[in-house]
């Protein structure tokens, strides 16, 4: 689970439904699991979490003053997100650890915005704790069925991220274009 937070791309849409099957046949503890996959979240959260406090809204700002295009960021929106994410970061990153494709990158943006620690921490374990468990303990429950499993969590999965980049894609292409006021 740290290396899925570390690298996004190793899904614990089937790691952790594979540590239920395994616990459900007797070879692992299912809180034993959950605790392990809870902490290794928690270890790869806190790195990119890191990663957005040495980054900071200032090295930001000025970064998308040179490639704004590219982050699809101009620094004014860097302020509004700070803005909002101080009133709702919390909420945020809870709800944001339990989407696929979104649970490792809300980390980044609770530390470019200077959310303290300790909230961060404590939304980010029991978001953390909610999806590991709800993924070891079906992969537990259905036992021989866990690849049933990671075929229905998995697509869910890469839809999100489809749409994801396609929301990327389309705010590079009209960055910095004028919007039309609707009437």
């Amino acid at each position: 689970m740290l290396a899925e937070n570390i690298f996004p791309p190793i899904p614990s849409e089937i790691i952790m439904p594979l540590a239920g099957f395994i616990a459900a046949r007797g070879q692992l503890s299912l809180i034993g699991i959950v605790l392990a996959g809870t902490i290794g979240s928690l270890a790869g959260a806190l790195f990119w979490y890191g990663v957005g406090r040495w980054i900071g809204p200032e090295r930001l700002k000025n970064f998308s003053r040179r490639h704004g295009r590219w982050l699809t960021l101009s620094p004014a929106e860097i302020d509004r997100a700070s803005t909002w994410f101080a009133r709702r970061g919390r909420t945020a990153v809870l709800v944001g650890r339990l989407v696929p494709g979104v649970r490792t990158l809300i980390s980044v943006p609770a530390g470019v915005a200077g959310m303290p620690l300790g909230p961060f921490l404590l939304t980010t374990a029991v978001g953390t704790l909610l999806w590991t468990g709800l993924l070891a303990t079906a992969g537990y429950v259905l036992a021989e069925r866990y690849r049933d499993v990671a075929g229905w969590i998995e697509p869910t999965g890469n839809a999100v991220l489809i749409l994801a980049l396609g929301v990327y894609g389309y705010r590079v292409l009209t960055f910095g274009k004028p919007t039309r006021e609707v009437p």
